[in-house]
């Protein structure tokens, strides 16, 4: 049976569009489905993109790339298949790709969230005939908390932080992560500094009319020992001589893997909190119900654990594929 996408050692081949989603090795026509870096990768010779993520890659990979930008649900034709992008939740500009050739229908999930966060496009369920589905959280331990509970938690530990004399550090990716963070910070929160990372990331929002509370640290602007200052800062500063400079502070990880017993301690860090911008277990069953696809195929992540459970307890034909050249989630 002729299937329009397969699944190549460069990533996932649309055949009769001649173009790759997301793929991990240079191509001449490149599908992004959102600017994380695992997903968006120099050396294309040209990018398709919602353009939020088109102002995101120019930031990331270079201001002179080609690229065409799309809105949400603005159809593109390329060869015989009509193809449209549709809000993935995931981050500022995520999207789900859907491919249509001859009256069968795929789309390609990217990485998706069914909480609604205040920044990006909600999620939109896409009825297909098969989906490609992410399982970054594709295992029955990976039940989140309500994101709005998390929250609280965080400016309550951030509240304690002050009051015994400690700076408070928030890790999260600079793109997505840190947002979200910045929007969940309590009107009490003392001043807000932020990583270069994160400063750029929200100077390209501010395009598109998003405000954020916060400073660049650079010199002359730095918090003050002690001074209840919250510092939103990306993980790779965990242990960085730019963070020890900040000291004394407690410094907390928010990402989906906190949700495992020693993840925090295994990271050192003081605090953990389960905010994660990826679908959990039970989401993820939800999305591939709402498709209705007869064939699903999943990728990144549990990728054996979670087909082999939509096959026994859902009936419904999956297929576990290992695609390569994918980053740990959060």
């Amino acid at each position: 049976m002729f299937h329009m996408i397969v699944f190549s050692e460069k990533g996932i081949y649309c055949r009769p569009a001649a173009c790759y989603i997301d793929p991990w090795a240079p191509v001449a026509r490149a599908i992004v489905t959102h600017a994380h870096s695992d997903h968006a990768l120099p050396g294309m010779g040209h990018y398709l993109c919602h353009r939020h993520t088109a102002e995101m890659l120019r930031l990331r990979l270079g201001p002179d790339i080609r690229i065409q930008e799309v809105d949400y649900g603005e159809p593109v034709t390329v060869g015989e298949v009509r193809i449209s992008l549709h809000p993935a939740g995931h981050i500022f500009g995520s999207a789900q790709v859907r491919l249509e050739h001859r009256g069968e229908v795929w789309v390609v999930s990217g990485d998706y969230k069914l909480d609604a966060d205040g920044i990006c496009e909600p999620y939109e369920p896409l009825h297909c005939h098969h989906f490609i589905t992410e399982s970054t959280f594709g295992l029955p331990i990976y039940r989140f908390p309500q994101p709005a509970a998390v929250c609280a938690e965080i400016n309550q530990w951030r509240r304690q932080n002050t009051d015994e004399g400690f700076n408070t550090v928030l890790l999260g990716y600079a793109l997505g992560k840190a947002q979200r963070l910045l929007r969940a910070l309590d009107s009490e929160a003392g001043p807000v500094f932020l990583h270069g990372a994160v400063a750029n990331i929200n100077a390209v929002m501010e395009k598109f009319g998003y405000r954020f509370p916060g400073i660049r640290i650079a010199e002359g602007a730095y918090p003050e020992p002690g001074g209840g200052a919250v510092i939103v800062a990306p993980p790779s500063a965990l242990s960085s001589p730019w963070l020890r400079k900040l000291a004394p502070y407690r410094v907390a990880l928010c990402s989906g893997w906190m949700r495992l017993r020693g993840a925090r301690r295994r990271r050192g860090v003081d605090r953990g909190f389960i905010l994660s911008d990826h679908a959990d277990w039970e989401q993820l069953g939800s999305a591939v119900a709402a498709t209705g696809a007869e064939h699903v195929y999943v990728t990144h992540g549990y990728e054996h654990q979670f087909a082999r459970w939509l096959r026994e307890e859902r009936h419904i034909s999956a297929e576990a594929i290992s695609l390569r050249g994918k980053a740990e989630g959060d």
